[in-house]
């Protein structure tokens, strides 16, 4: 079965545009993934502790033979490959790969939560989602135009001048 996954990047430590364009390379090289898209990729304040650099984030939609567990076992390797220490929470880190939708299955495990718990309030997820479906209908039912409009702000820019592979 083919299953359609959008994946939220973010890394703001040790070059993020560099993590972030290899931790792209790495999804693009593996066997299992079938096709991916990338957004742009946005300069964006973090969120939680503020004594951190701002993040570089973009978002992905790729379609793969892997399940939601296999697929959160690559992006979990893609992060310790490039350094991902988890101790603050919503703390700096070299990359942050998370399931953001699969396909239009609600999961509650005790790994893995999709939708992504906290999707709907981060504009620096709704955004980079909209560049790739700006349309996208959430399993709820709710639409990522109406989301964005009730999103609560945060600073985010663009760099349209970078793209990931």
């Amino acid at each position: 079965m083919i299953n359609v996954a959008y994946i939220g990047m973010g890394s703001n430590l040790d070059n993020p545009i560099d993590q972030l364009k290899s931790a792209s390379q790495a999804l693009l090289d593996h066997s299992d993934i079938e096709s991916i898209e990338f957004s742009q990729v946005y300069n964006t304040t973090p969120i939680g502790p503020q004594d951190q650099p701002n993040y570089a984030n973009a978002a992905a939609r790729l379609t793969t033979r892997l399940s939601a567990i296999e697929l959160l076992d690559l992006l979990q390797s893609i992060e310790n490959a490039h350094g991902r220490v988890r101790t603050i929470r919503w703390g700096a880190r070299t990359l942050d790969l998370d399931i953001l939708l699969f396909n239009q299955d609600t999961i509650s495990s005790e790994r893995l939560i999709v939708p992504h718990c906290q999707m709907k309030f981060r504009n620096f997820v709704l955004i980079p989602l909209s560049d790739l479906s700006p349309n996208l209908q959430l399993p709820d039912g709710s639409c990522l135009p109406e989301l964005l409009e009730a999103c609560p702000e945060n600073a985010i820019q663009s760099f349209p001048e970078i793209s990931l592979p």
